[in-house]
């Protein structure tokens, strides 16, 4: 089968000013261990299948003894099917063997979901940021949780009835997600790093919310931050930080860094992507 979504190379961007002092920097190694390092989700259930296909084909094609999946947080909210996607995650990783590993971490909306668990006072913010999504993957009516949004005696229901029909295992996921990753050269979080601290002494806020102070930052992290929350048009490829959110819920592209040895690599899944996927899954199986 032709893989319809070939990794492309992931040149370092060095068109703007400020990078000098990366010359003399040894490049970000990932030794003998490849990573995927997955954008924003946002409940998008087929971009997601599609970048699993998309991985076991790339692995495929390119053998490696071990493999980690890391996905950069905010796996709901926005997106129709924010339940299927905790489903597969928490299943993939479940799943995984010595030759796989799979880390997912924890973005601000998969924060406010664990938190309006225990607190129904902040559903009428997140249920505007995309929580009515989630909730209604989760079989709640749009006009329960707009009840619940504009009285805290609604919202209190709303939050009781989540716990009963959101599986444990779901809830026992969400709650358990990490904040950060390290591996080799690579630093993982959600939002970023605070340029002012160092890599161990990084805050929640920071790694969950953080931009404009990381984002303009030409600073040498220690290590290159890899990071989803803002999105953009492309995939941002710069010495000290890689943003792999290409704003899945308003372009319906979901991105993937490949990072092997001191390589980049991407891998794309856009609505062409994924109509090859179908039109593949379609054609008839010959013996």
């Amino acid at each position: 089968m032709t893989n319809p979504f070939m990794r492309q190379p992931l040149p370092i961007d060095l068109s703007r000013g400020g990078w000098n002092h990366f010359r003399d920097v040894s490049p970000a190694d990932t030794k003998n261990v490849r990573i995927y390092a997955i954008g924003d989700i946002h409940g998008h259930l087929d971009h997601l299948l599609a970048m699993q296909v998309a991985i076991d084909a790339d692995r495929a094609l390119h053998p490696i003894a071990r493999a980690v999946i890391v996905y950069l947080g905010d796996l709901i909210d926005r997106g129709p099917h924010s339940r299927s996607v905790i489903e597969r995650v928490a299943a993939q990783q479940n799943e995984a063997d010595e030759r796989t590993c799979v880390v997912c971490l924890s973005g601000n909306h998969d924060a406010w979901l664990n938190e309006f668990l225990t607190d129904a006072t902040i559903l009428p913010l997140w249920g505007r940021k995309g929580g009515l999504e989630t909730l209604a993957s989760y079989g709640f009516s749009p006009e329960e949780v707009l009840r619940g949004m504009a009285n805290p005696a609604a919202a209190e229901v709303v939050r009781l009835a989540l716990i009963a029909r959101m599986p444990q295992q779901h809830r026992d996921f969400i709650a358990g997600l990490p904040l950060s990753y390290q591996l080799g050269g690579y630093f993982f979080a959600h939002a970023g790093v605070n340029p002012d601290r160092s890599l161990t002494d990084q805050r929640k806020e920071d790694l969950t919310w953080i931009r404009d102070r990381f984002l303009t930052s030409t600073t040498d992290f220690g290590k290159v931050v890899v990071h989803g929350h803002t999105s953009g048009a492309s995939v941002e490829s710069l010495p000290n930080r890689i943003n792999v959110d290409t704003g899945i819920y308003a372009t319906g592209v979901l991105s993937c860094v490949v990072l092997e040895g001191v390589a980049r690599h991407l891998i794309t899944i856009d609505r062409n992507a994924l109509r090859a996927l179908r039109e593949q899954q379609m054609e008839p199986q010959h013996g």
